[in-house]
């Protein structure tokens, strides 16, 4: 076998293990945009653990064959690059949404979250949501409600006992 068949099988593994082993996926269409607002946009990604990366398209095709993906490959064409995150979920879709609102260039494509292909919708929708830090202070506040609802309540009739009593 030639060594650049071995070089491109060897691409496919890669991108086949990165899709495995990613919680979310972003693929984006990059044209218009310039080498200073990629630099920054990979920064940013990297910044918060994502992997930004620009494959051809024929071997992440094969690559989402061999991962059950096969959905996606409608939106392979043209220049794209991908984010790929294997921890957090949200983290691609806010900050590539984000990048997008500044910078219309850039154009979101579609998206795998946990193993499902995503339309350009459901990553912005995702990008909607609060941080993961965000939603536990969410639900910490619902679940304090009531018990500083009762304690204003035991103190309210305490105030009112003491009134009466004097």
């Amino acid at each position: 076998m030639s060594k650049v068949i071995e070089n491109k099988q060897a691409q496919v593994q890669e991108i086949t293990e990165k899709f495995q082993n990613a919680a979310s996926v972003v693929v984006v269409d990059y044209r218009g945009l310039n080498v200073a607002q990629v630099t920054e946009l990979r920064k940013q990604l990297r910044e918060a653990g994502v992997e930004f990366k620009v494959y051809k398209n024929t071997l992440t095709r094969r690559a989402t064959e061999a991962v059950g993906l096969e959905g996606i490959n409608d939106v392979l064409v043209g220049p794209n690059a991908i984010a790929f995150s294997t921890e957090d979920v949200v983290a691609p879709a806010k900050i590539i949404n984000e990048f997008a609102k500044k910078n219309e260039a850039l154009e979101i494509k579609a998206g795998i979250i946990e193993g499902t292909i995503s339309s350009v919708e459901d990553v912005k929708a995702l990008a909607e949501l609060p941080s993961r830090e965000g939603l536990l202070s969410m639900l910490l506040s619902v679940l304090q409600a009531p018990v500083r609802n009762f304690a204003l309540a035991t103190k309210a009739v305490a105030e009112q006992k003491e009134e009466q009593g004097a």
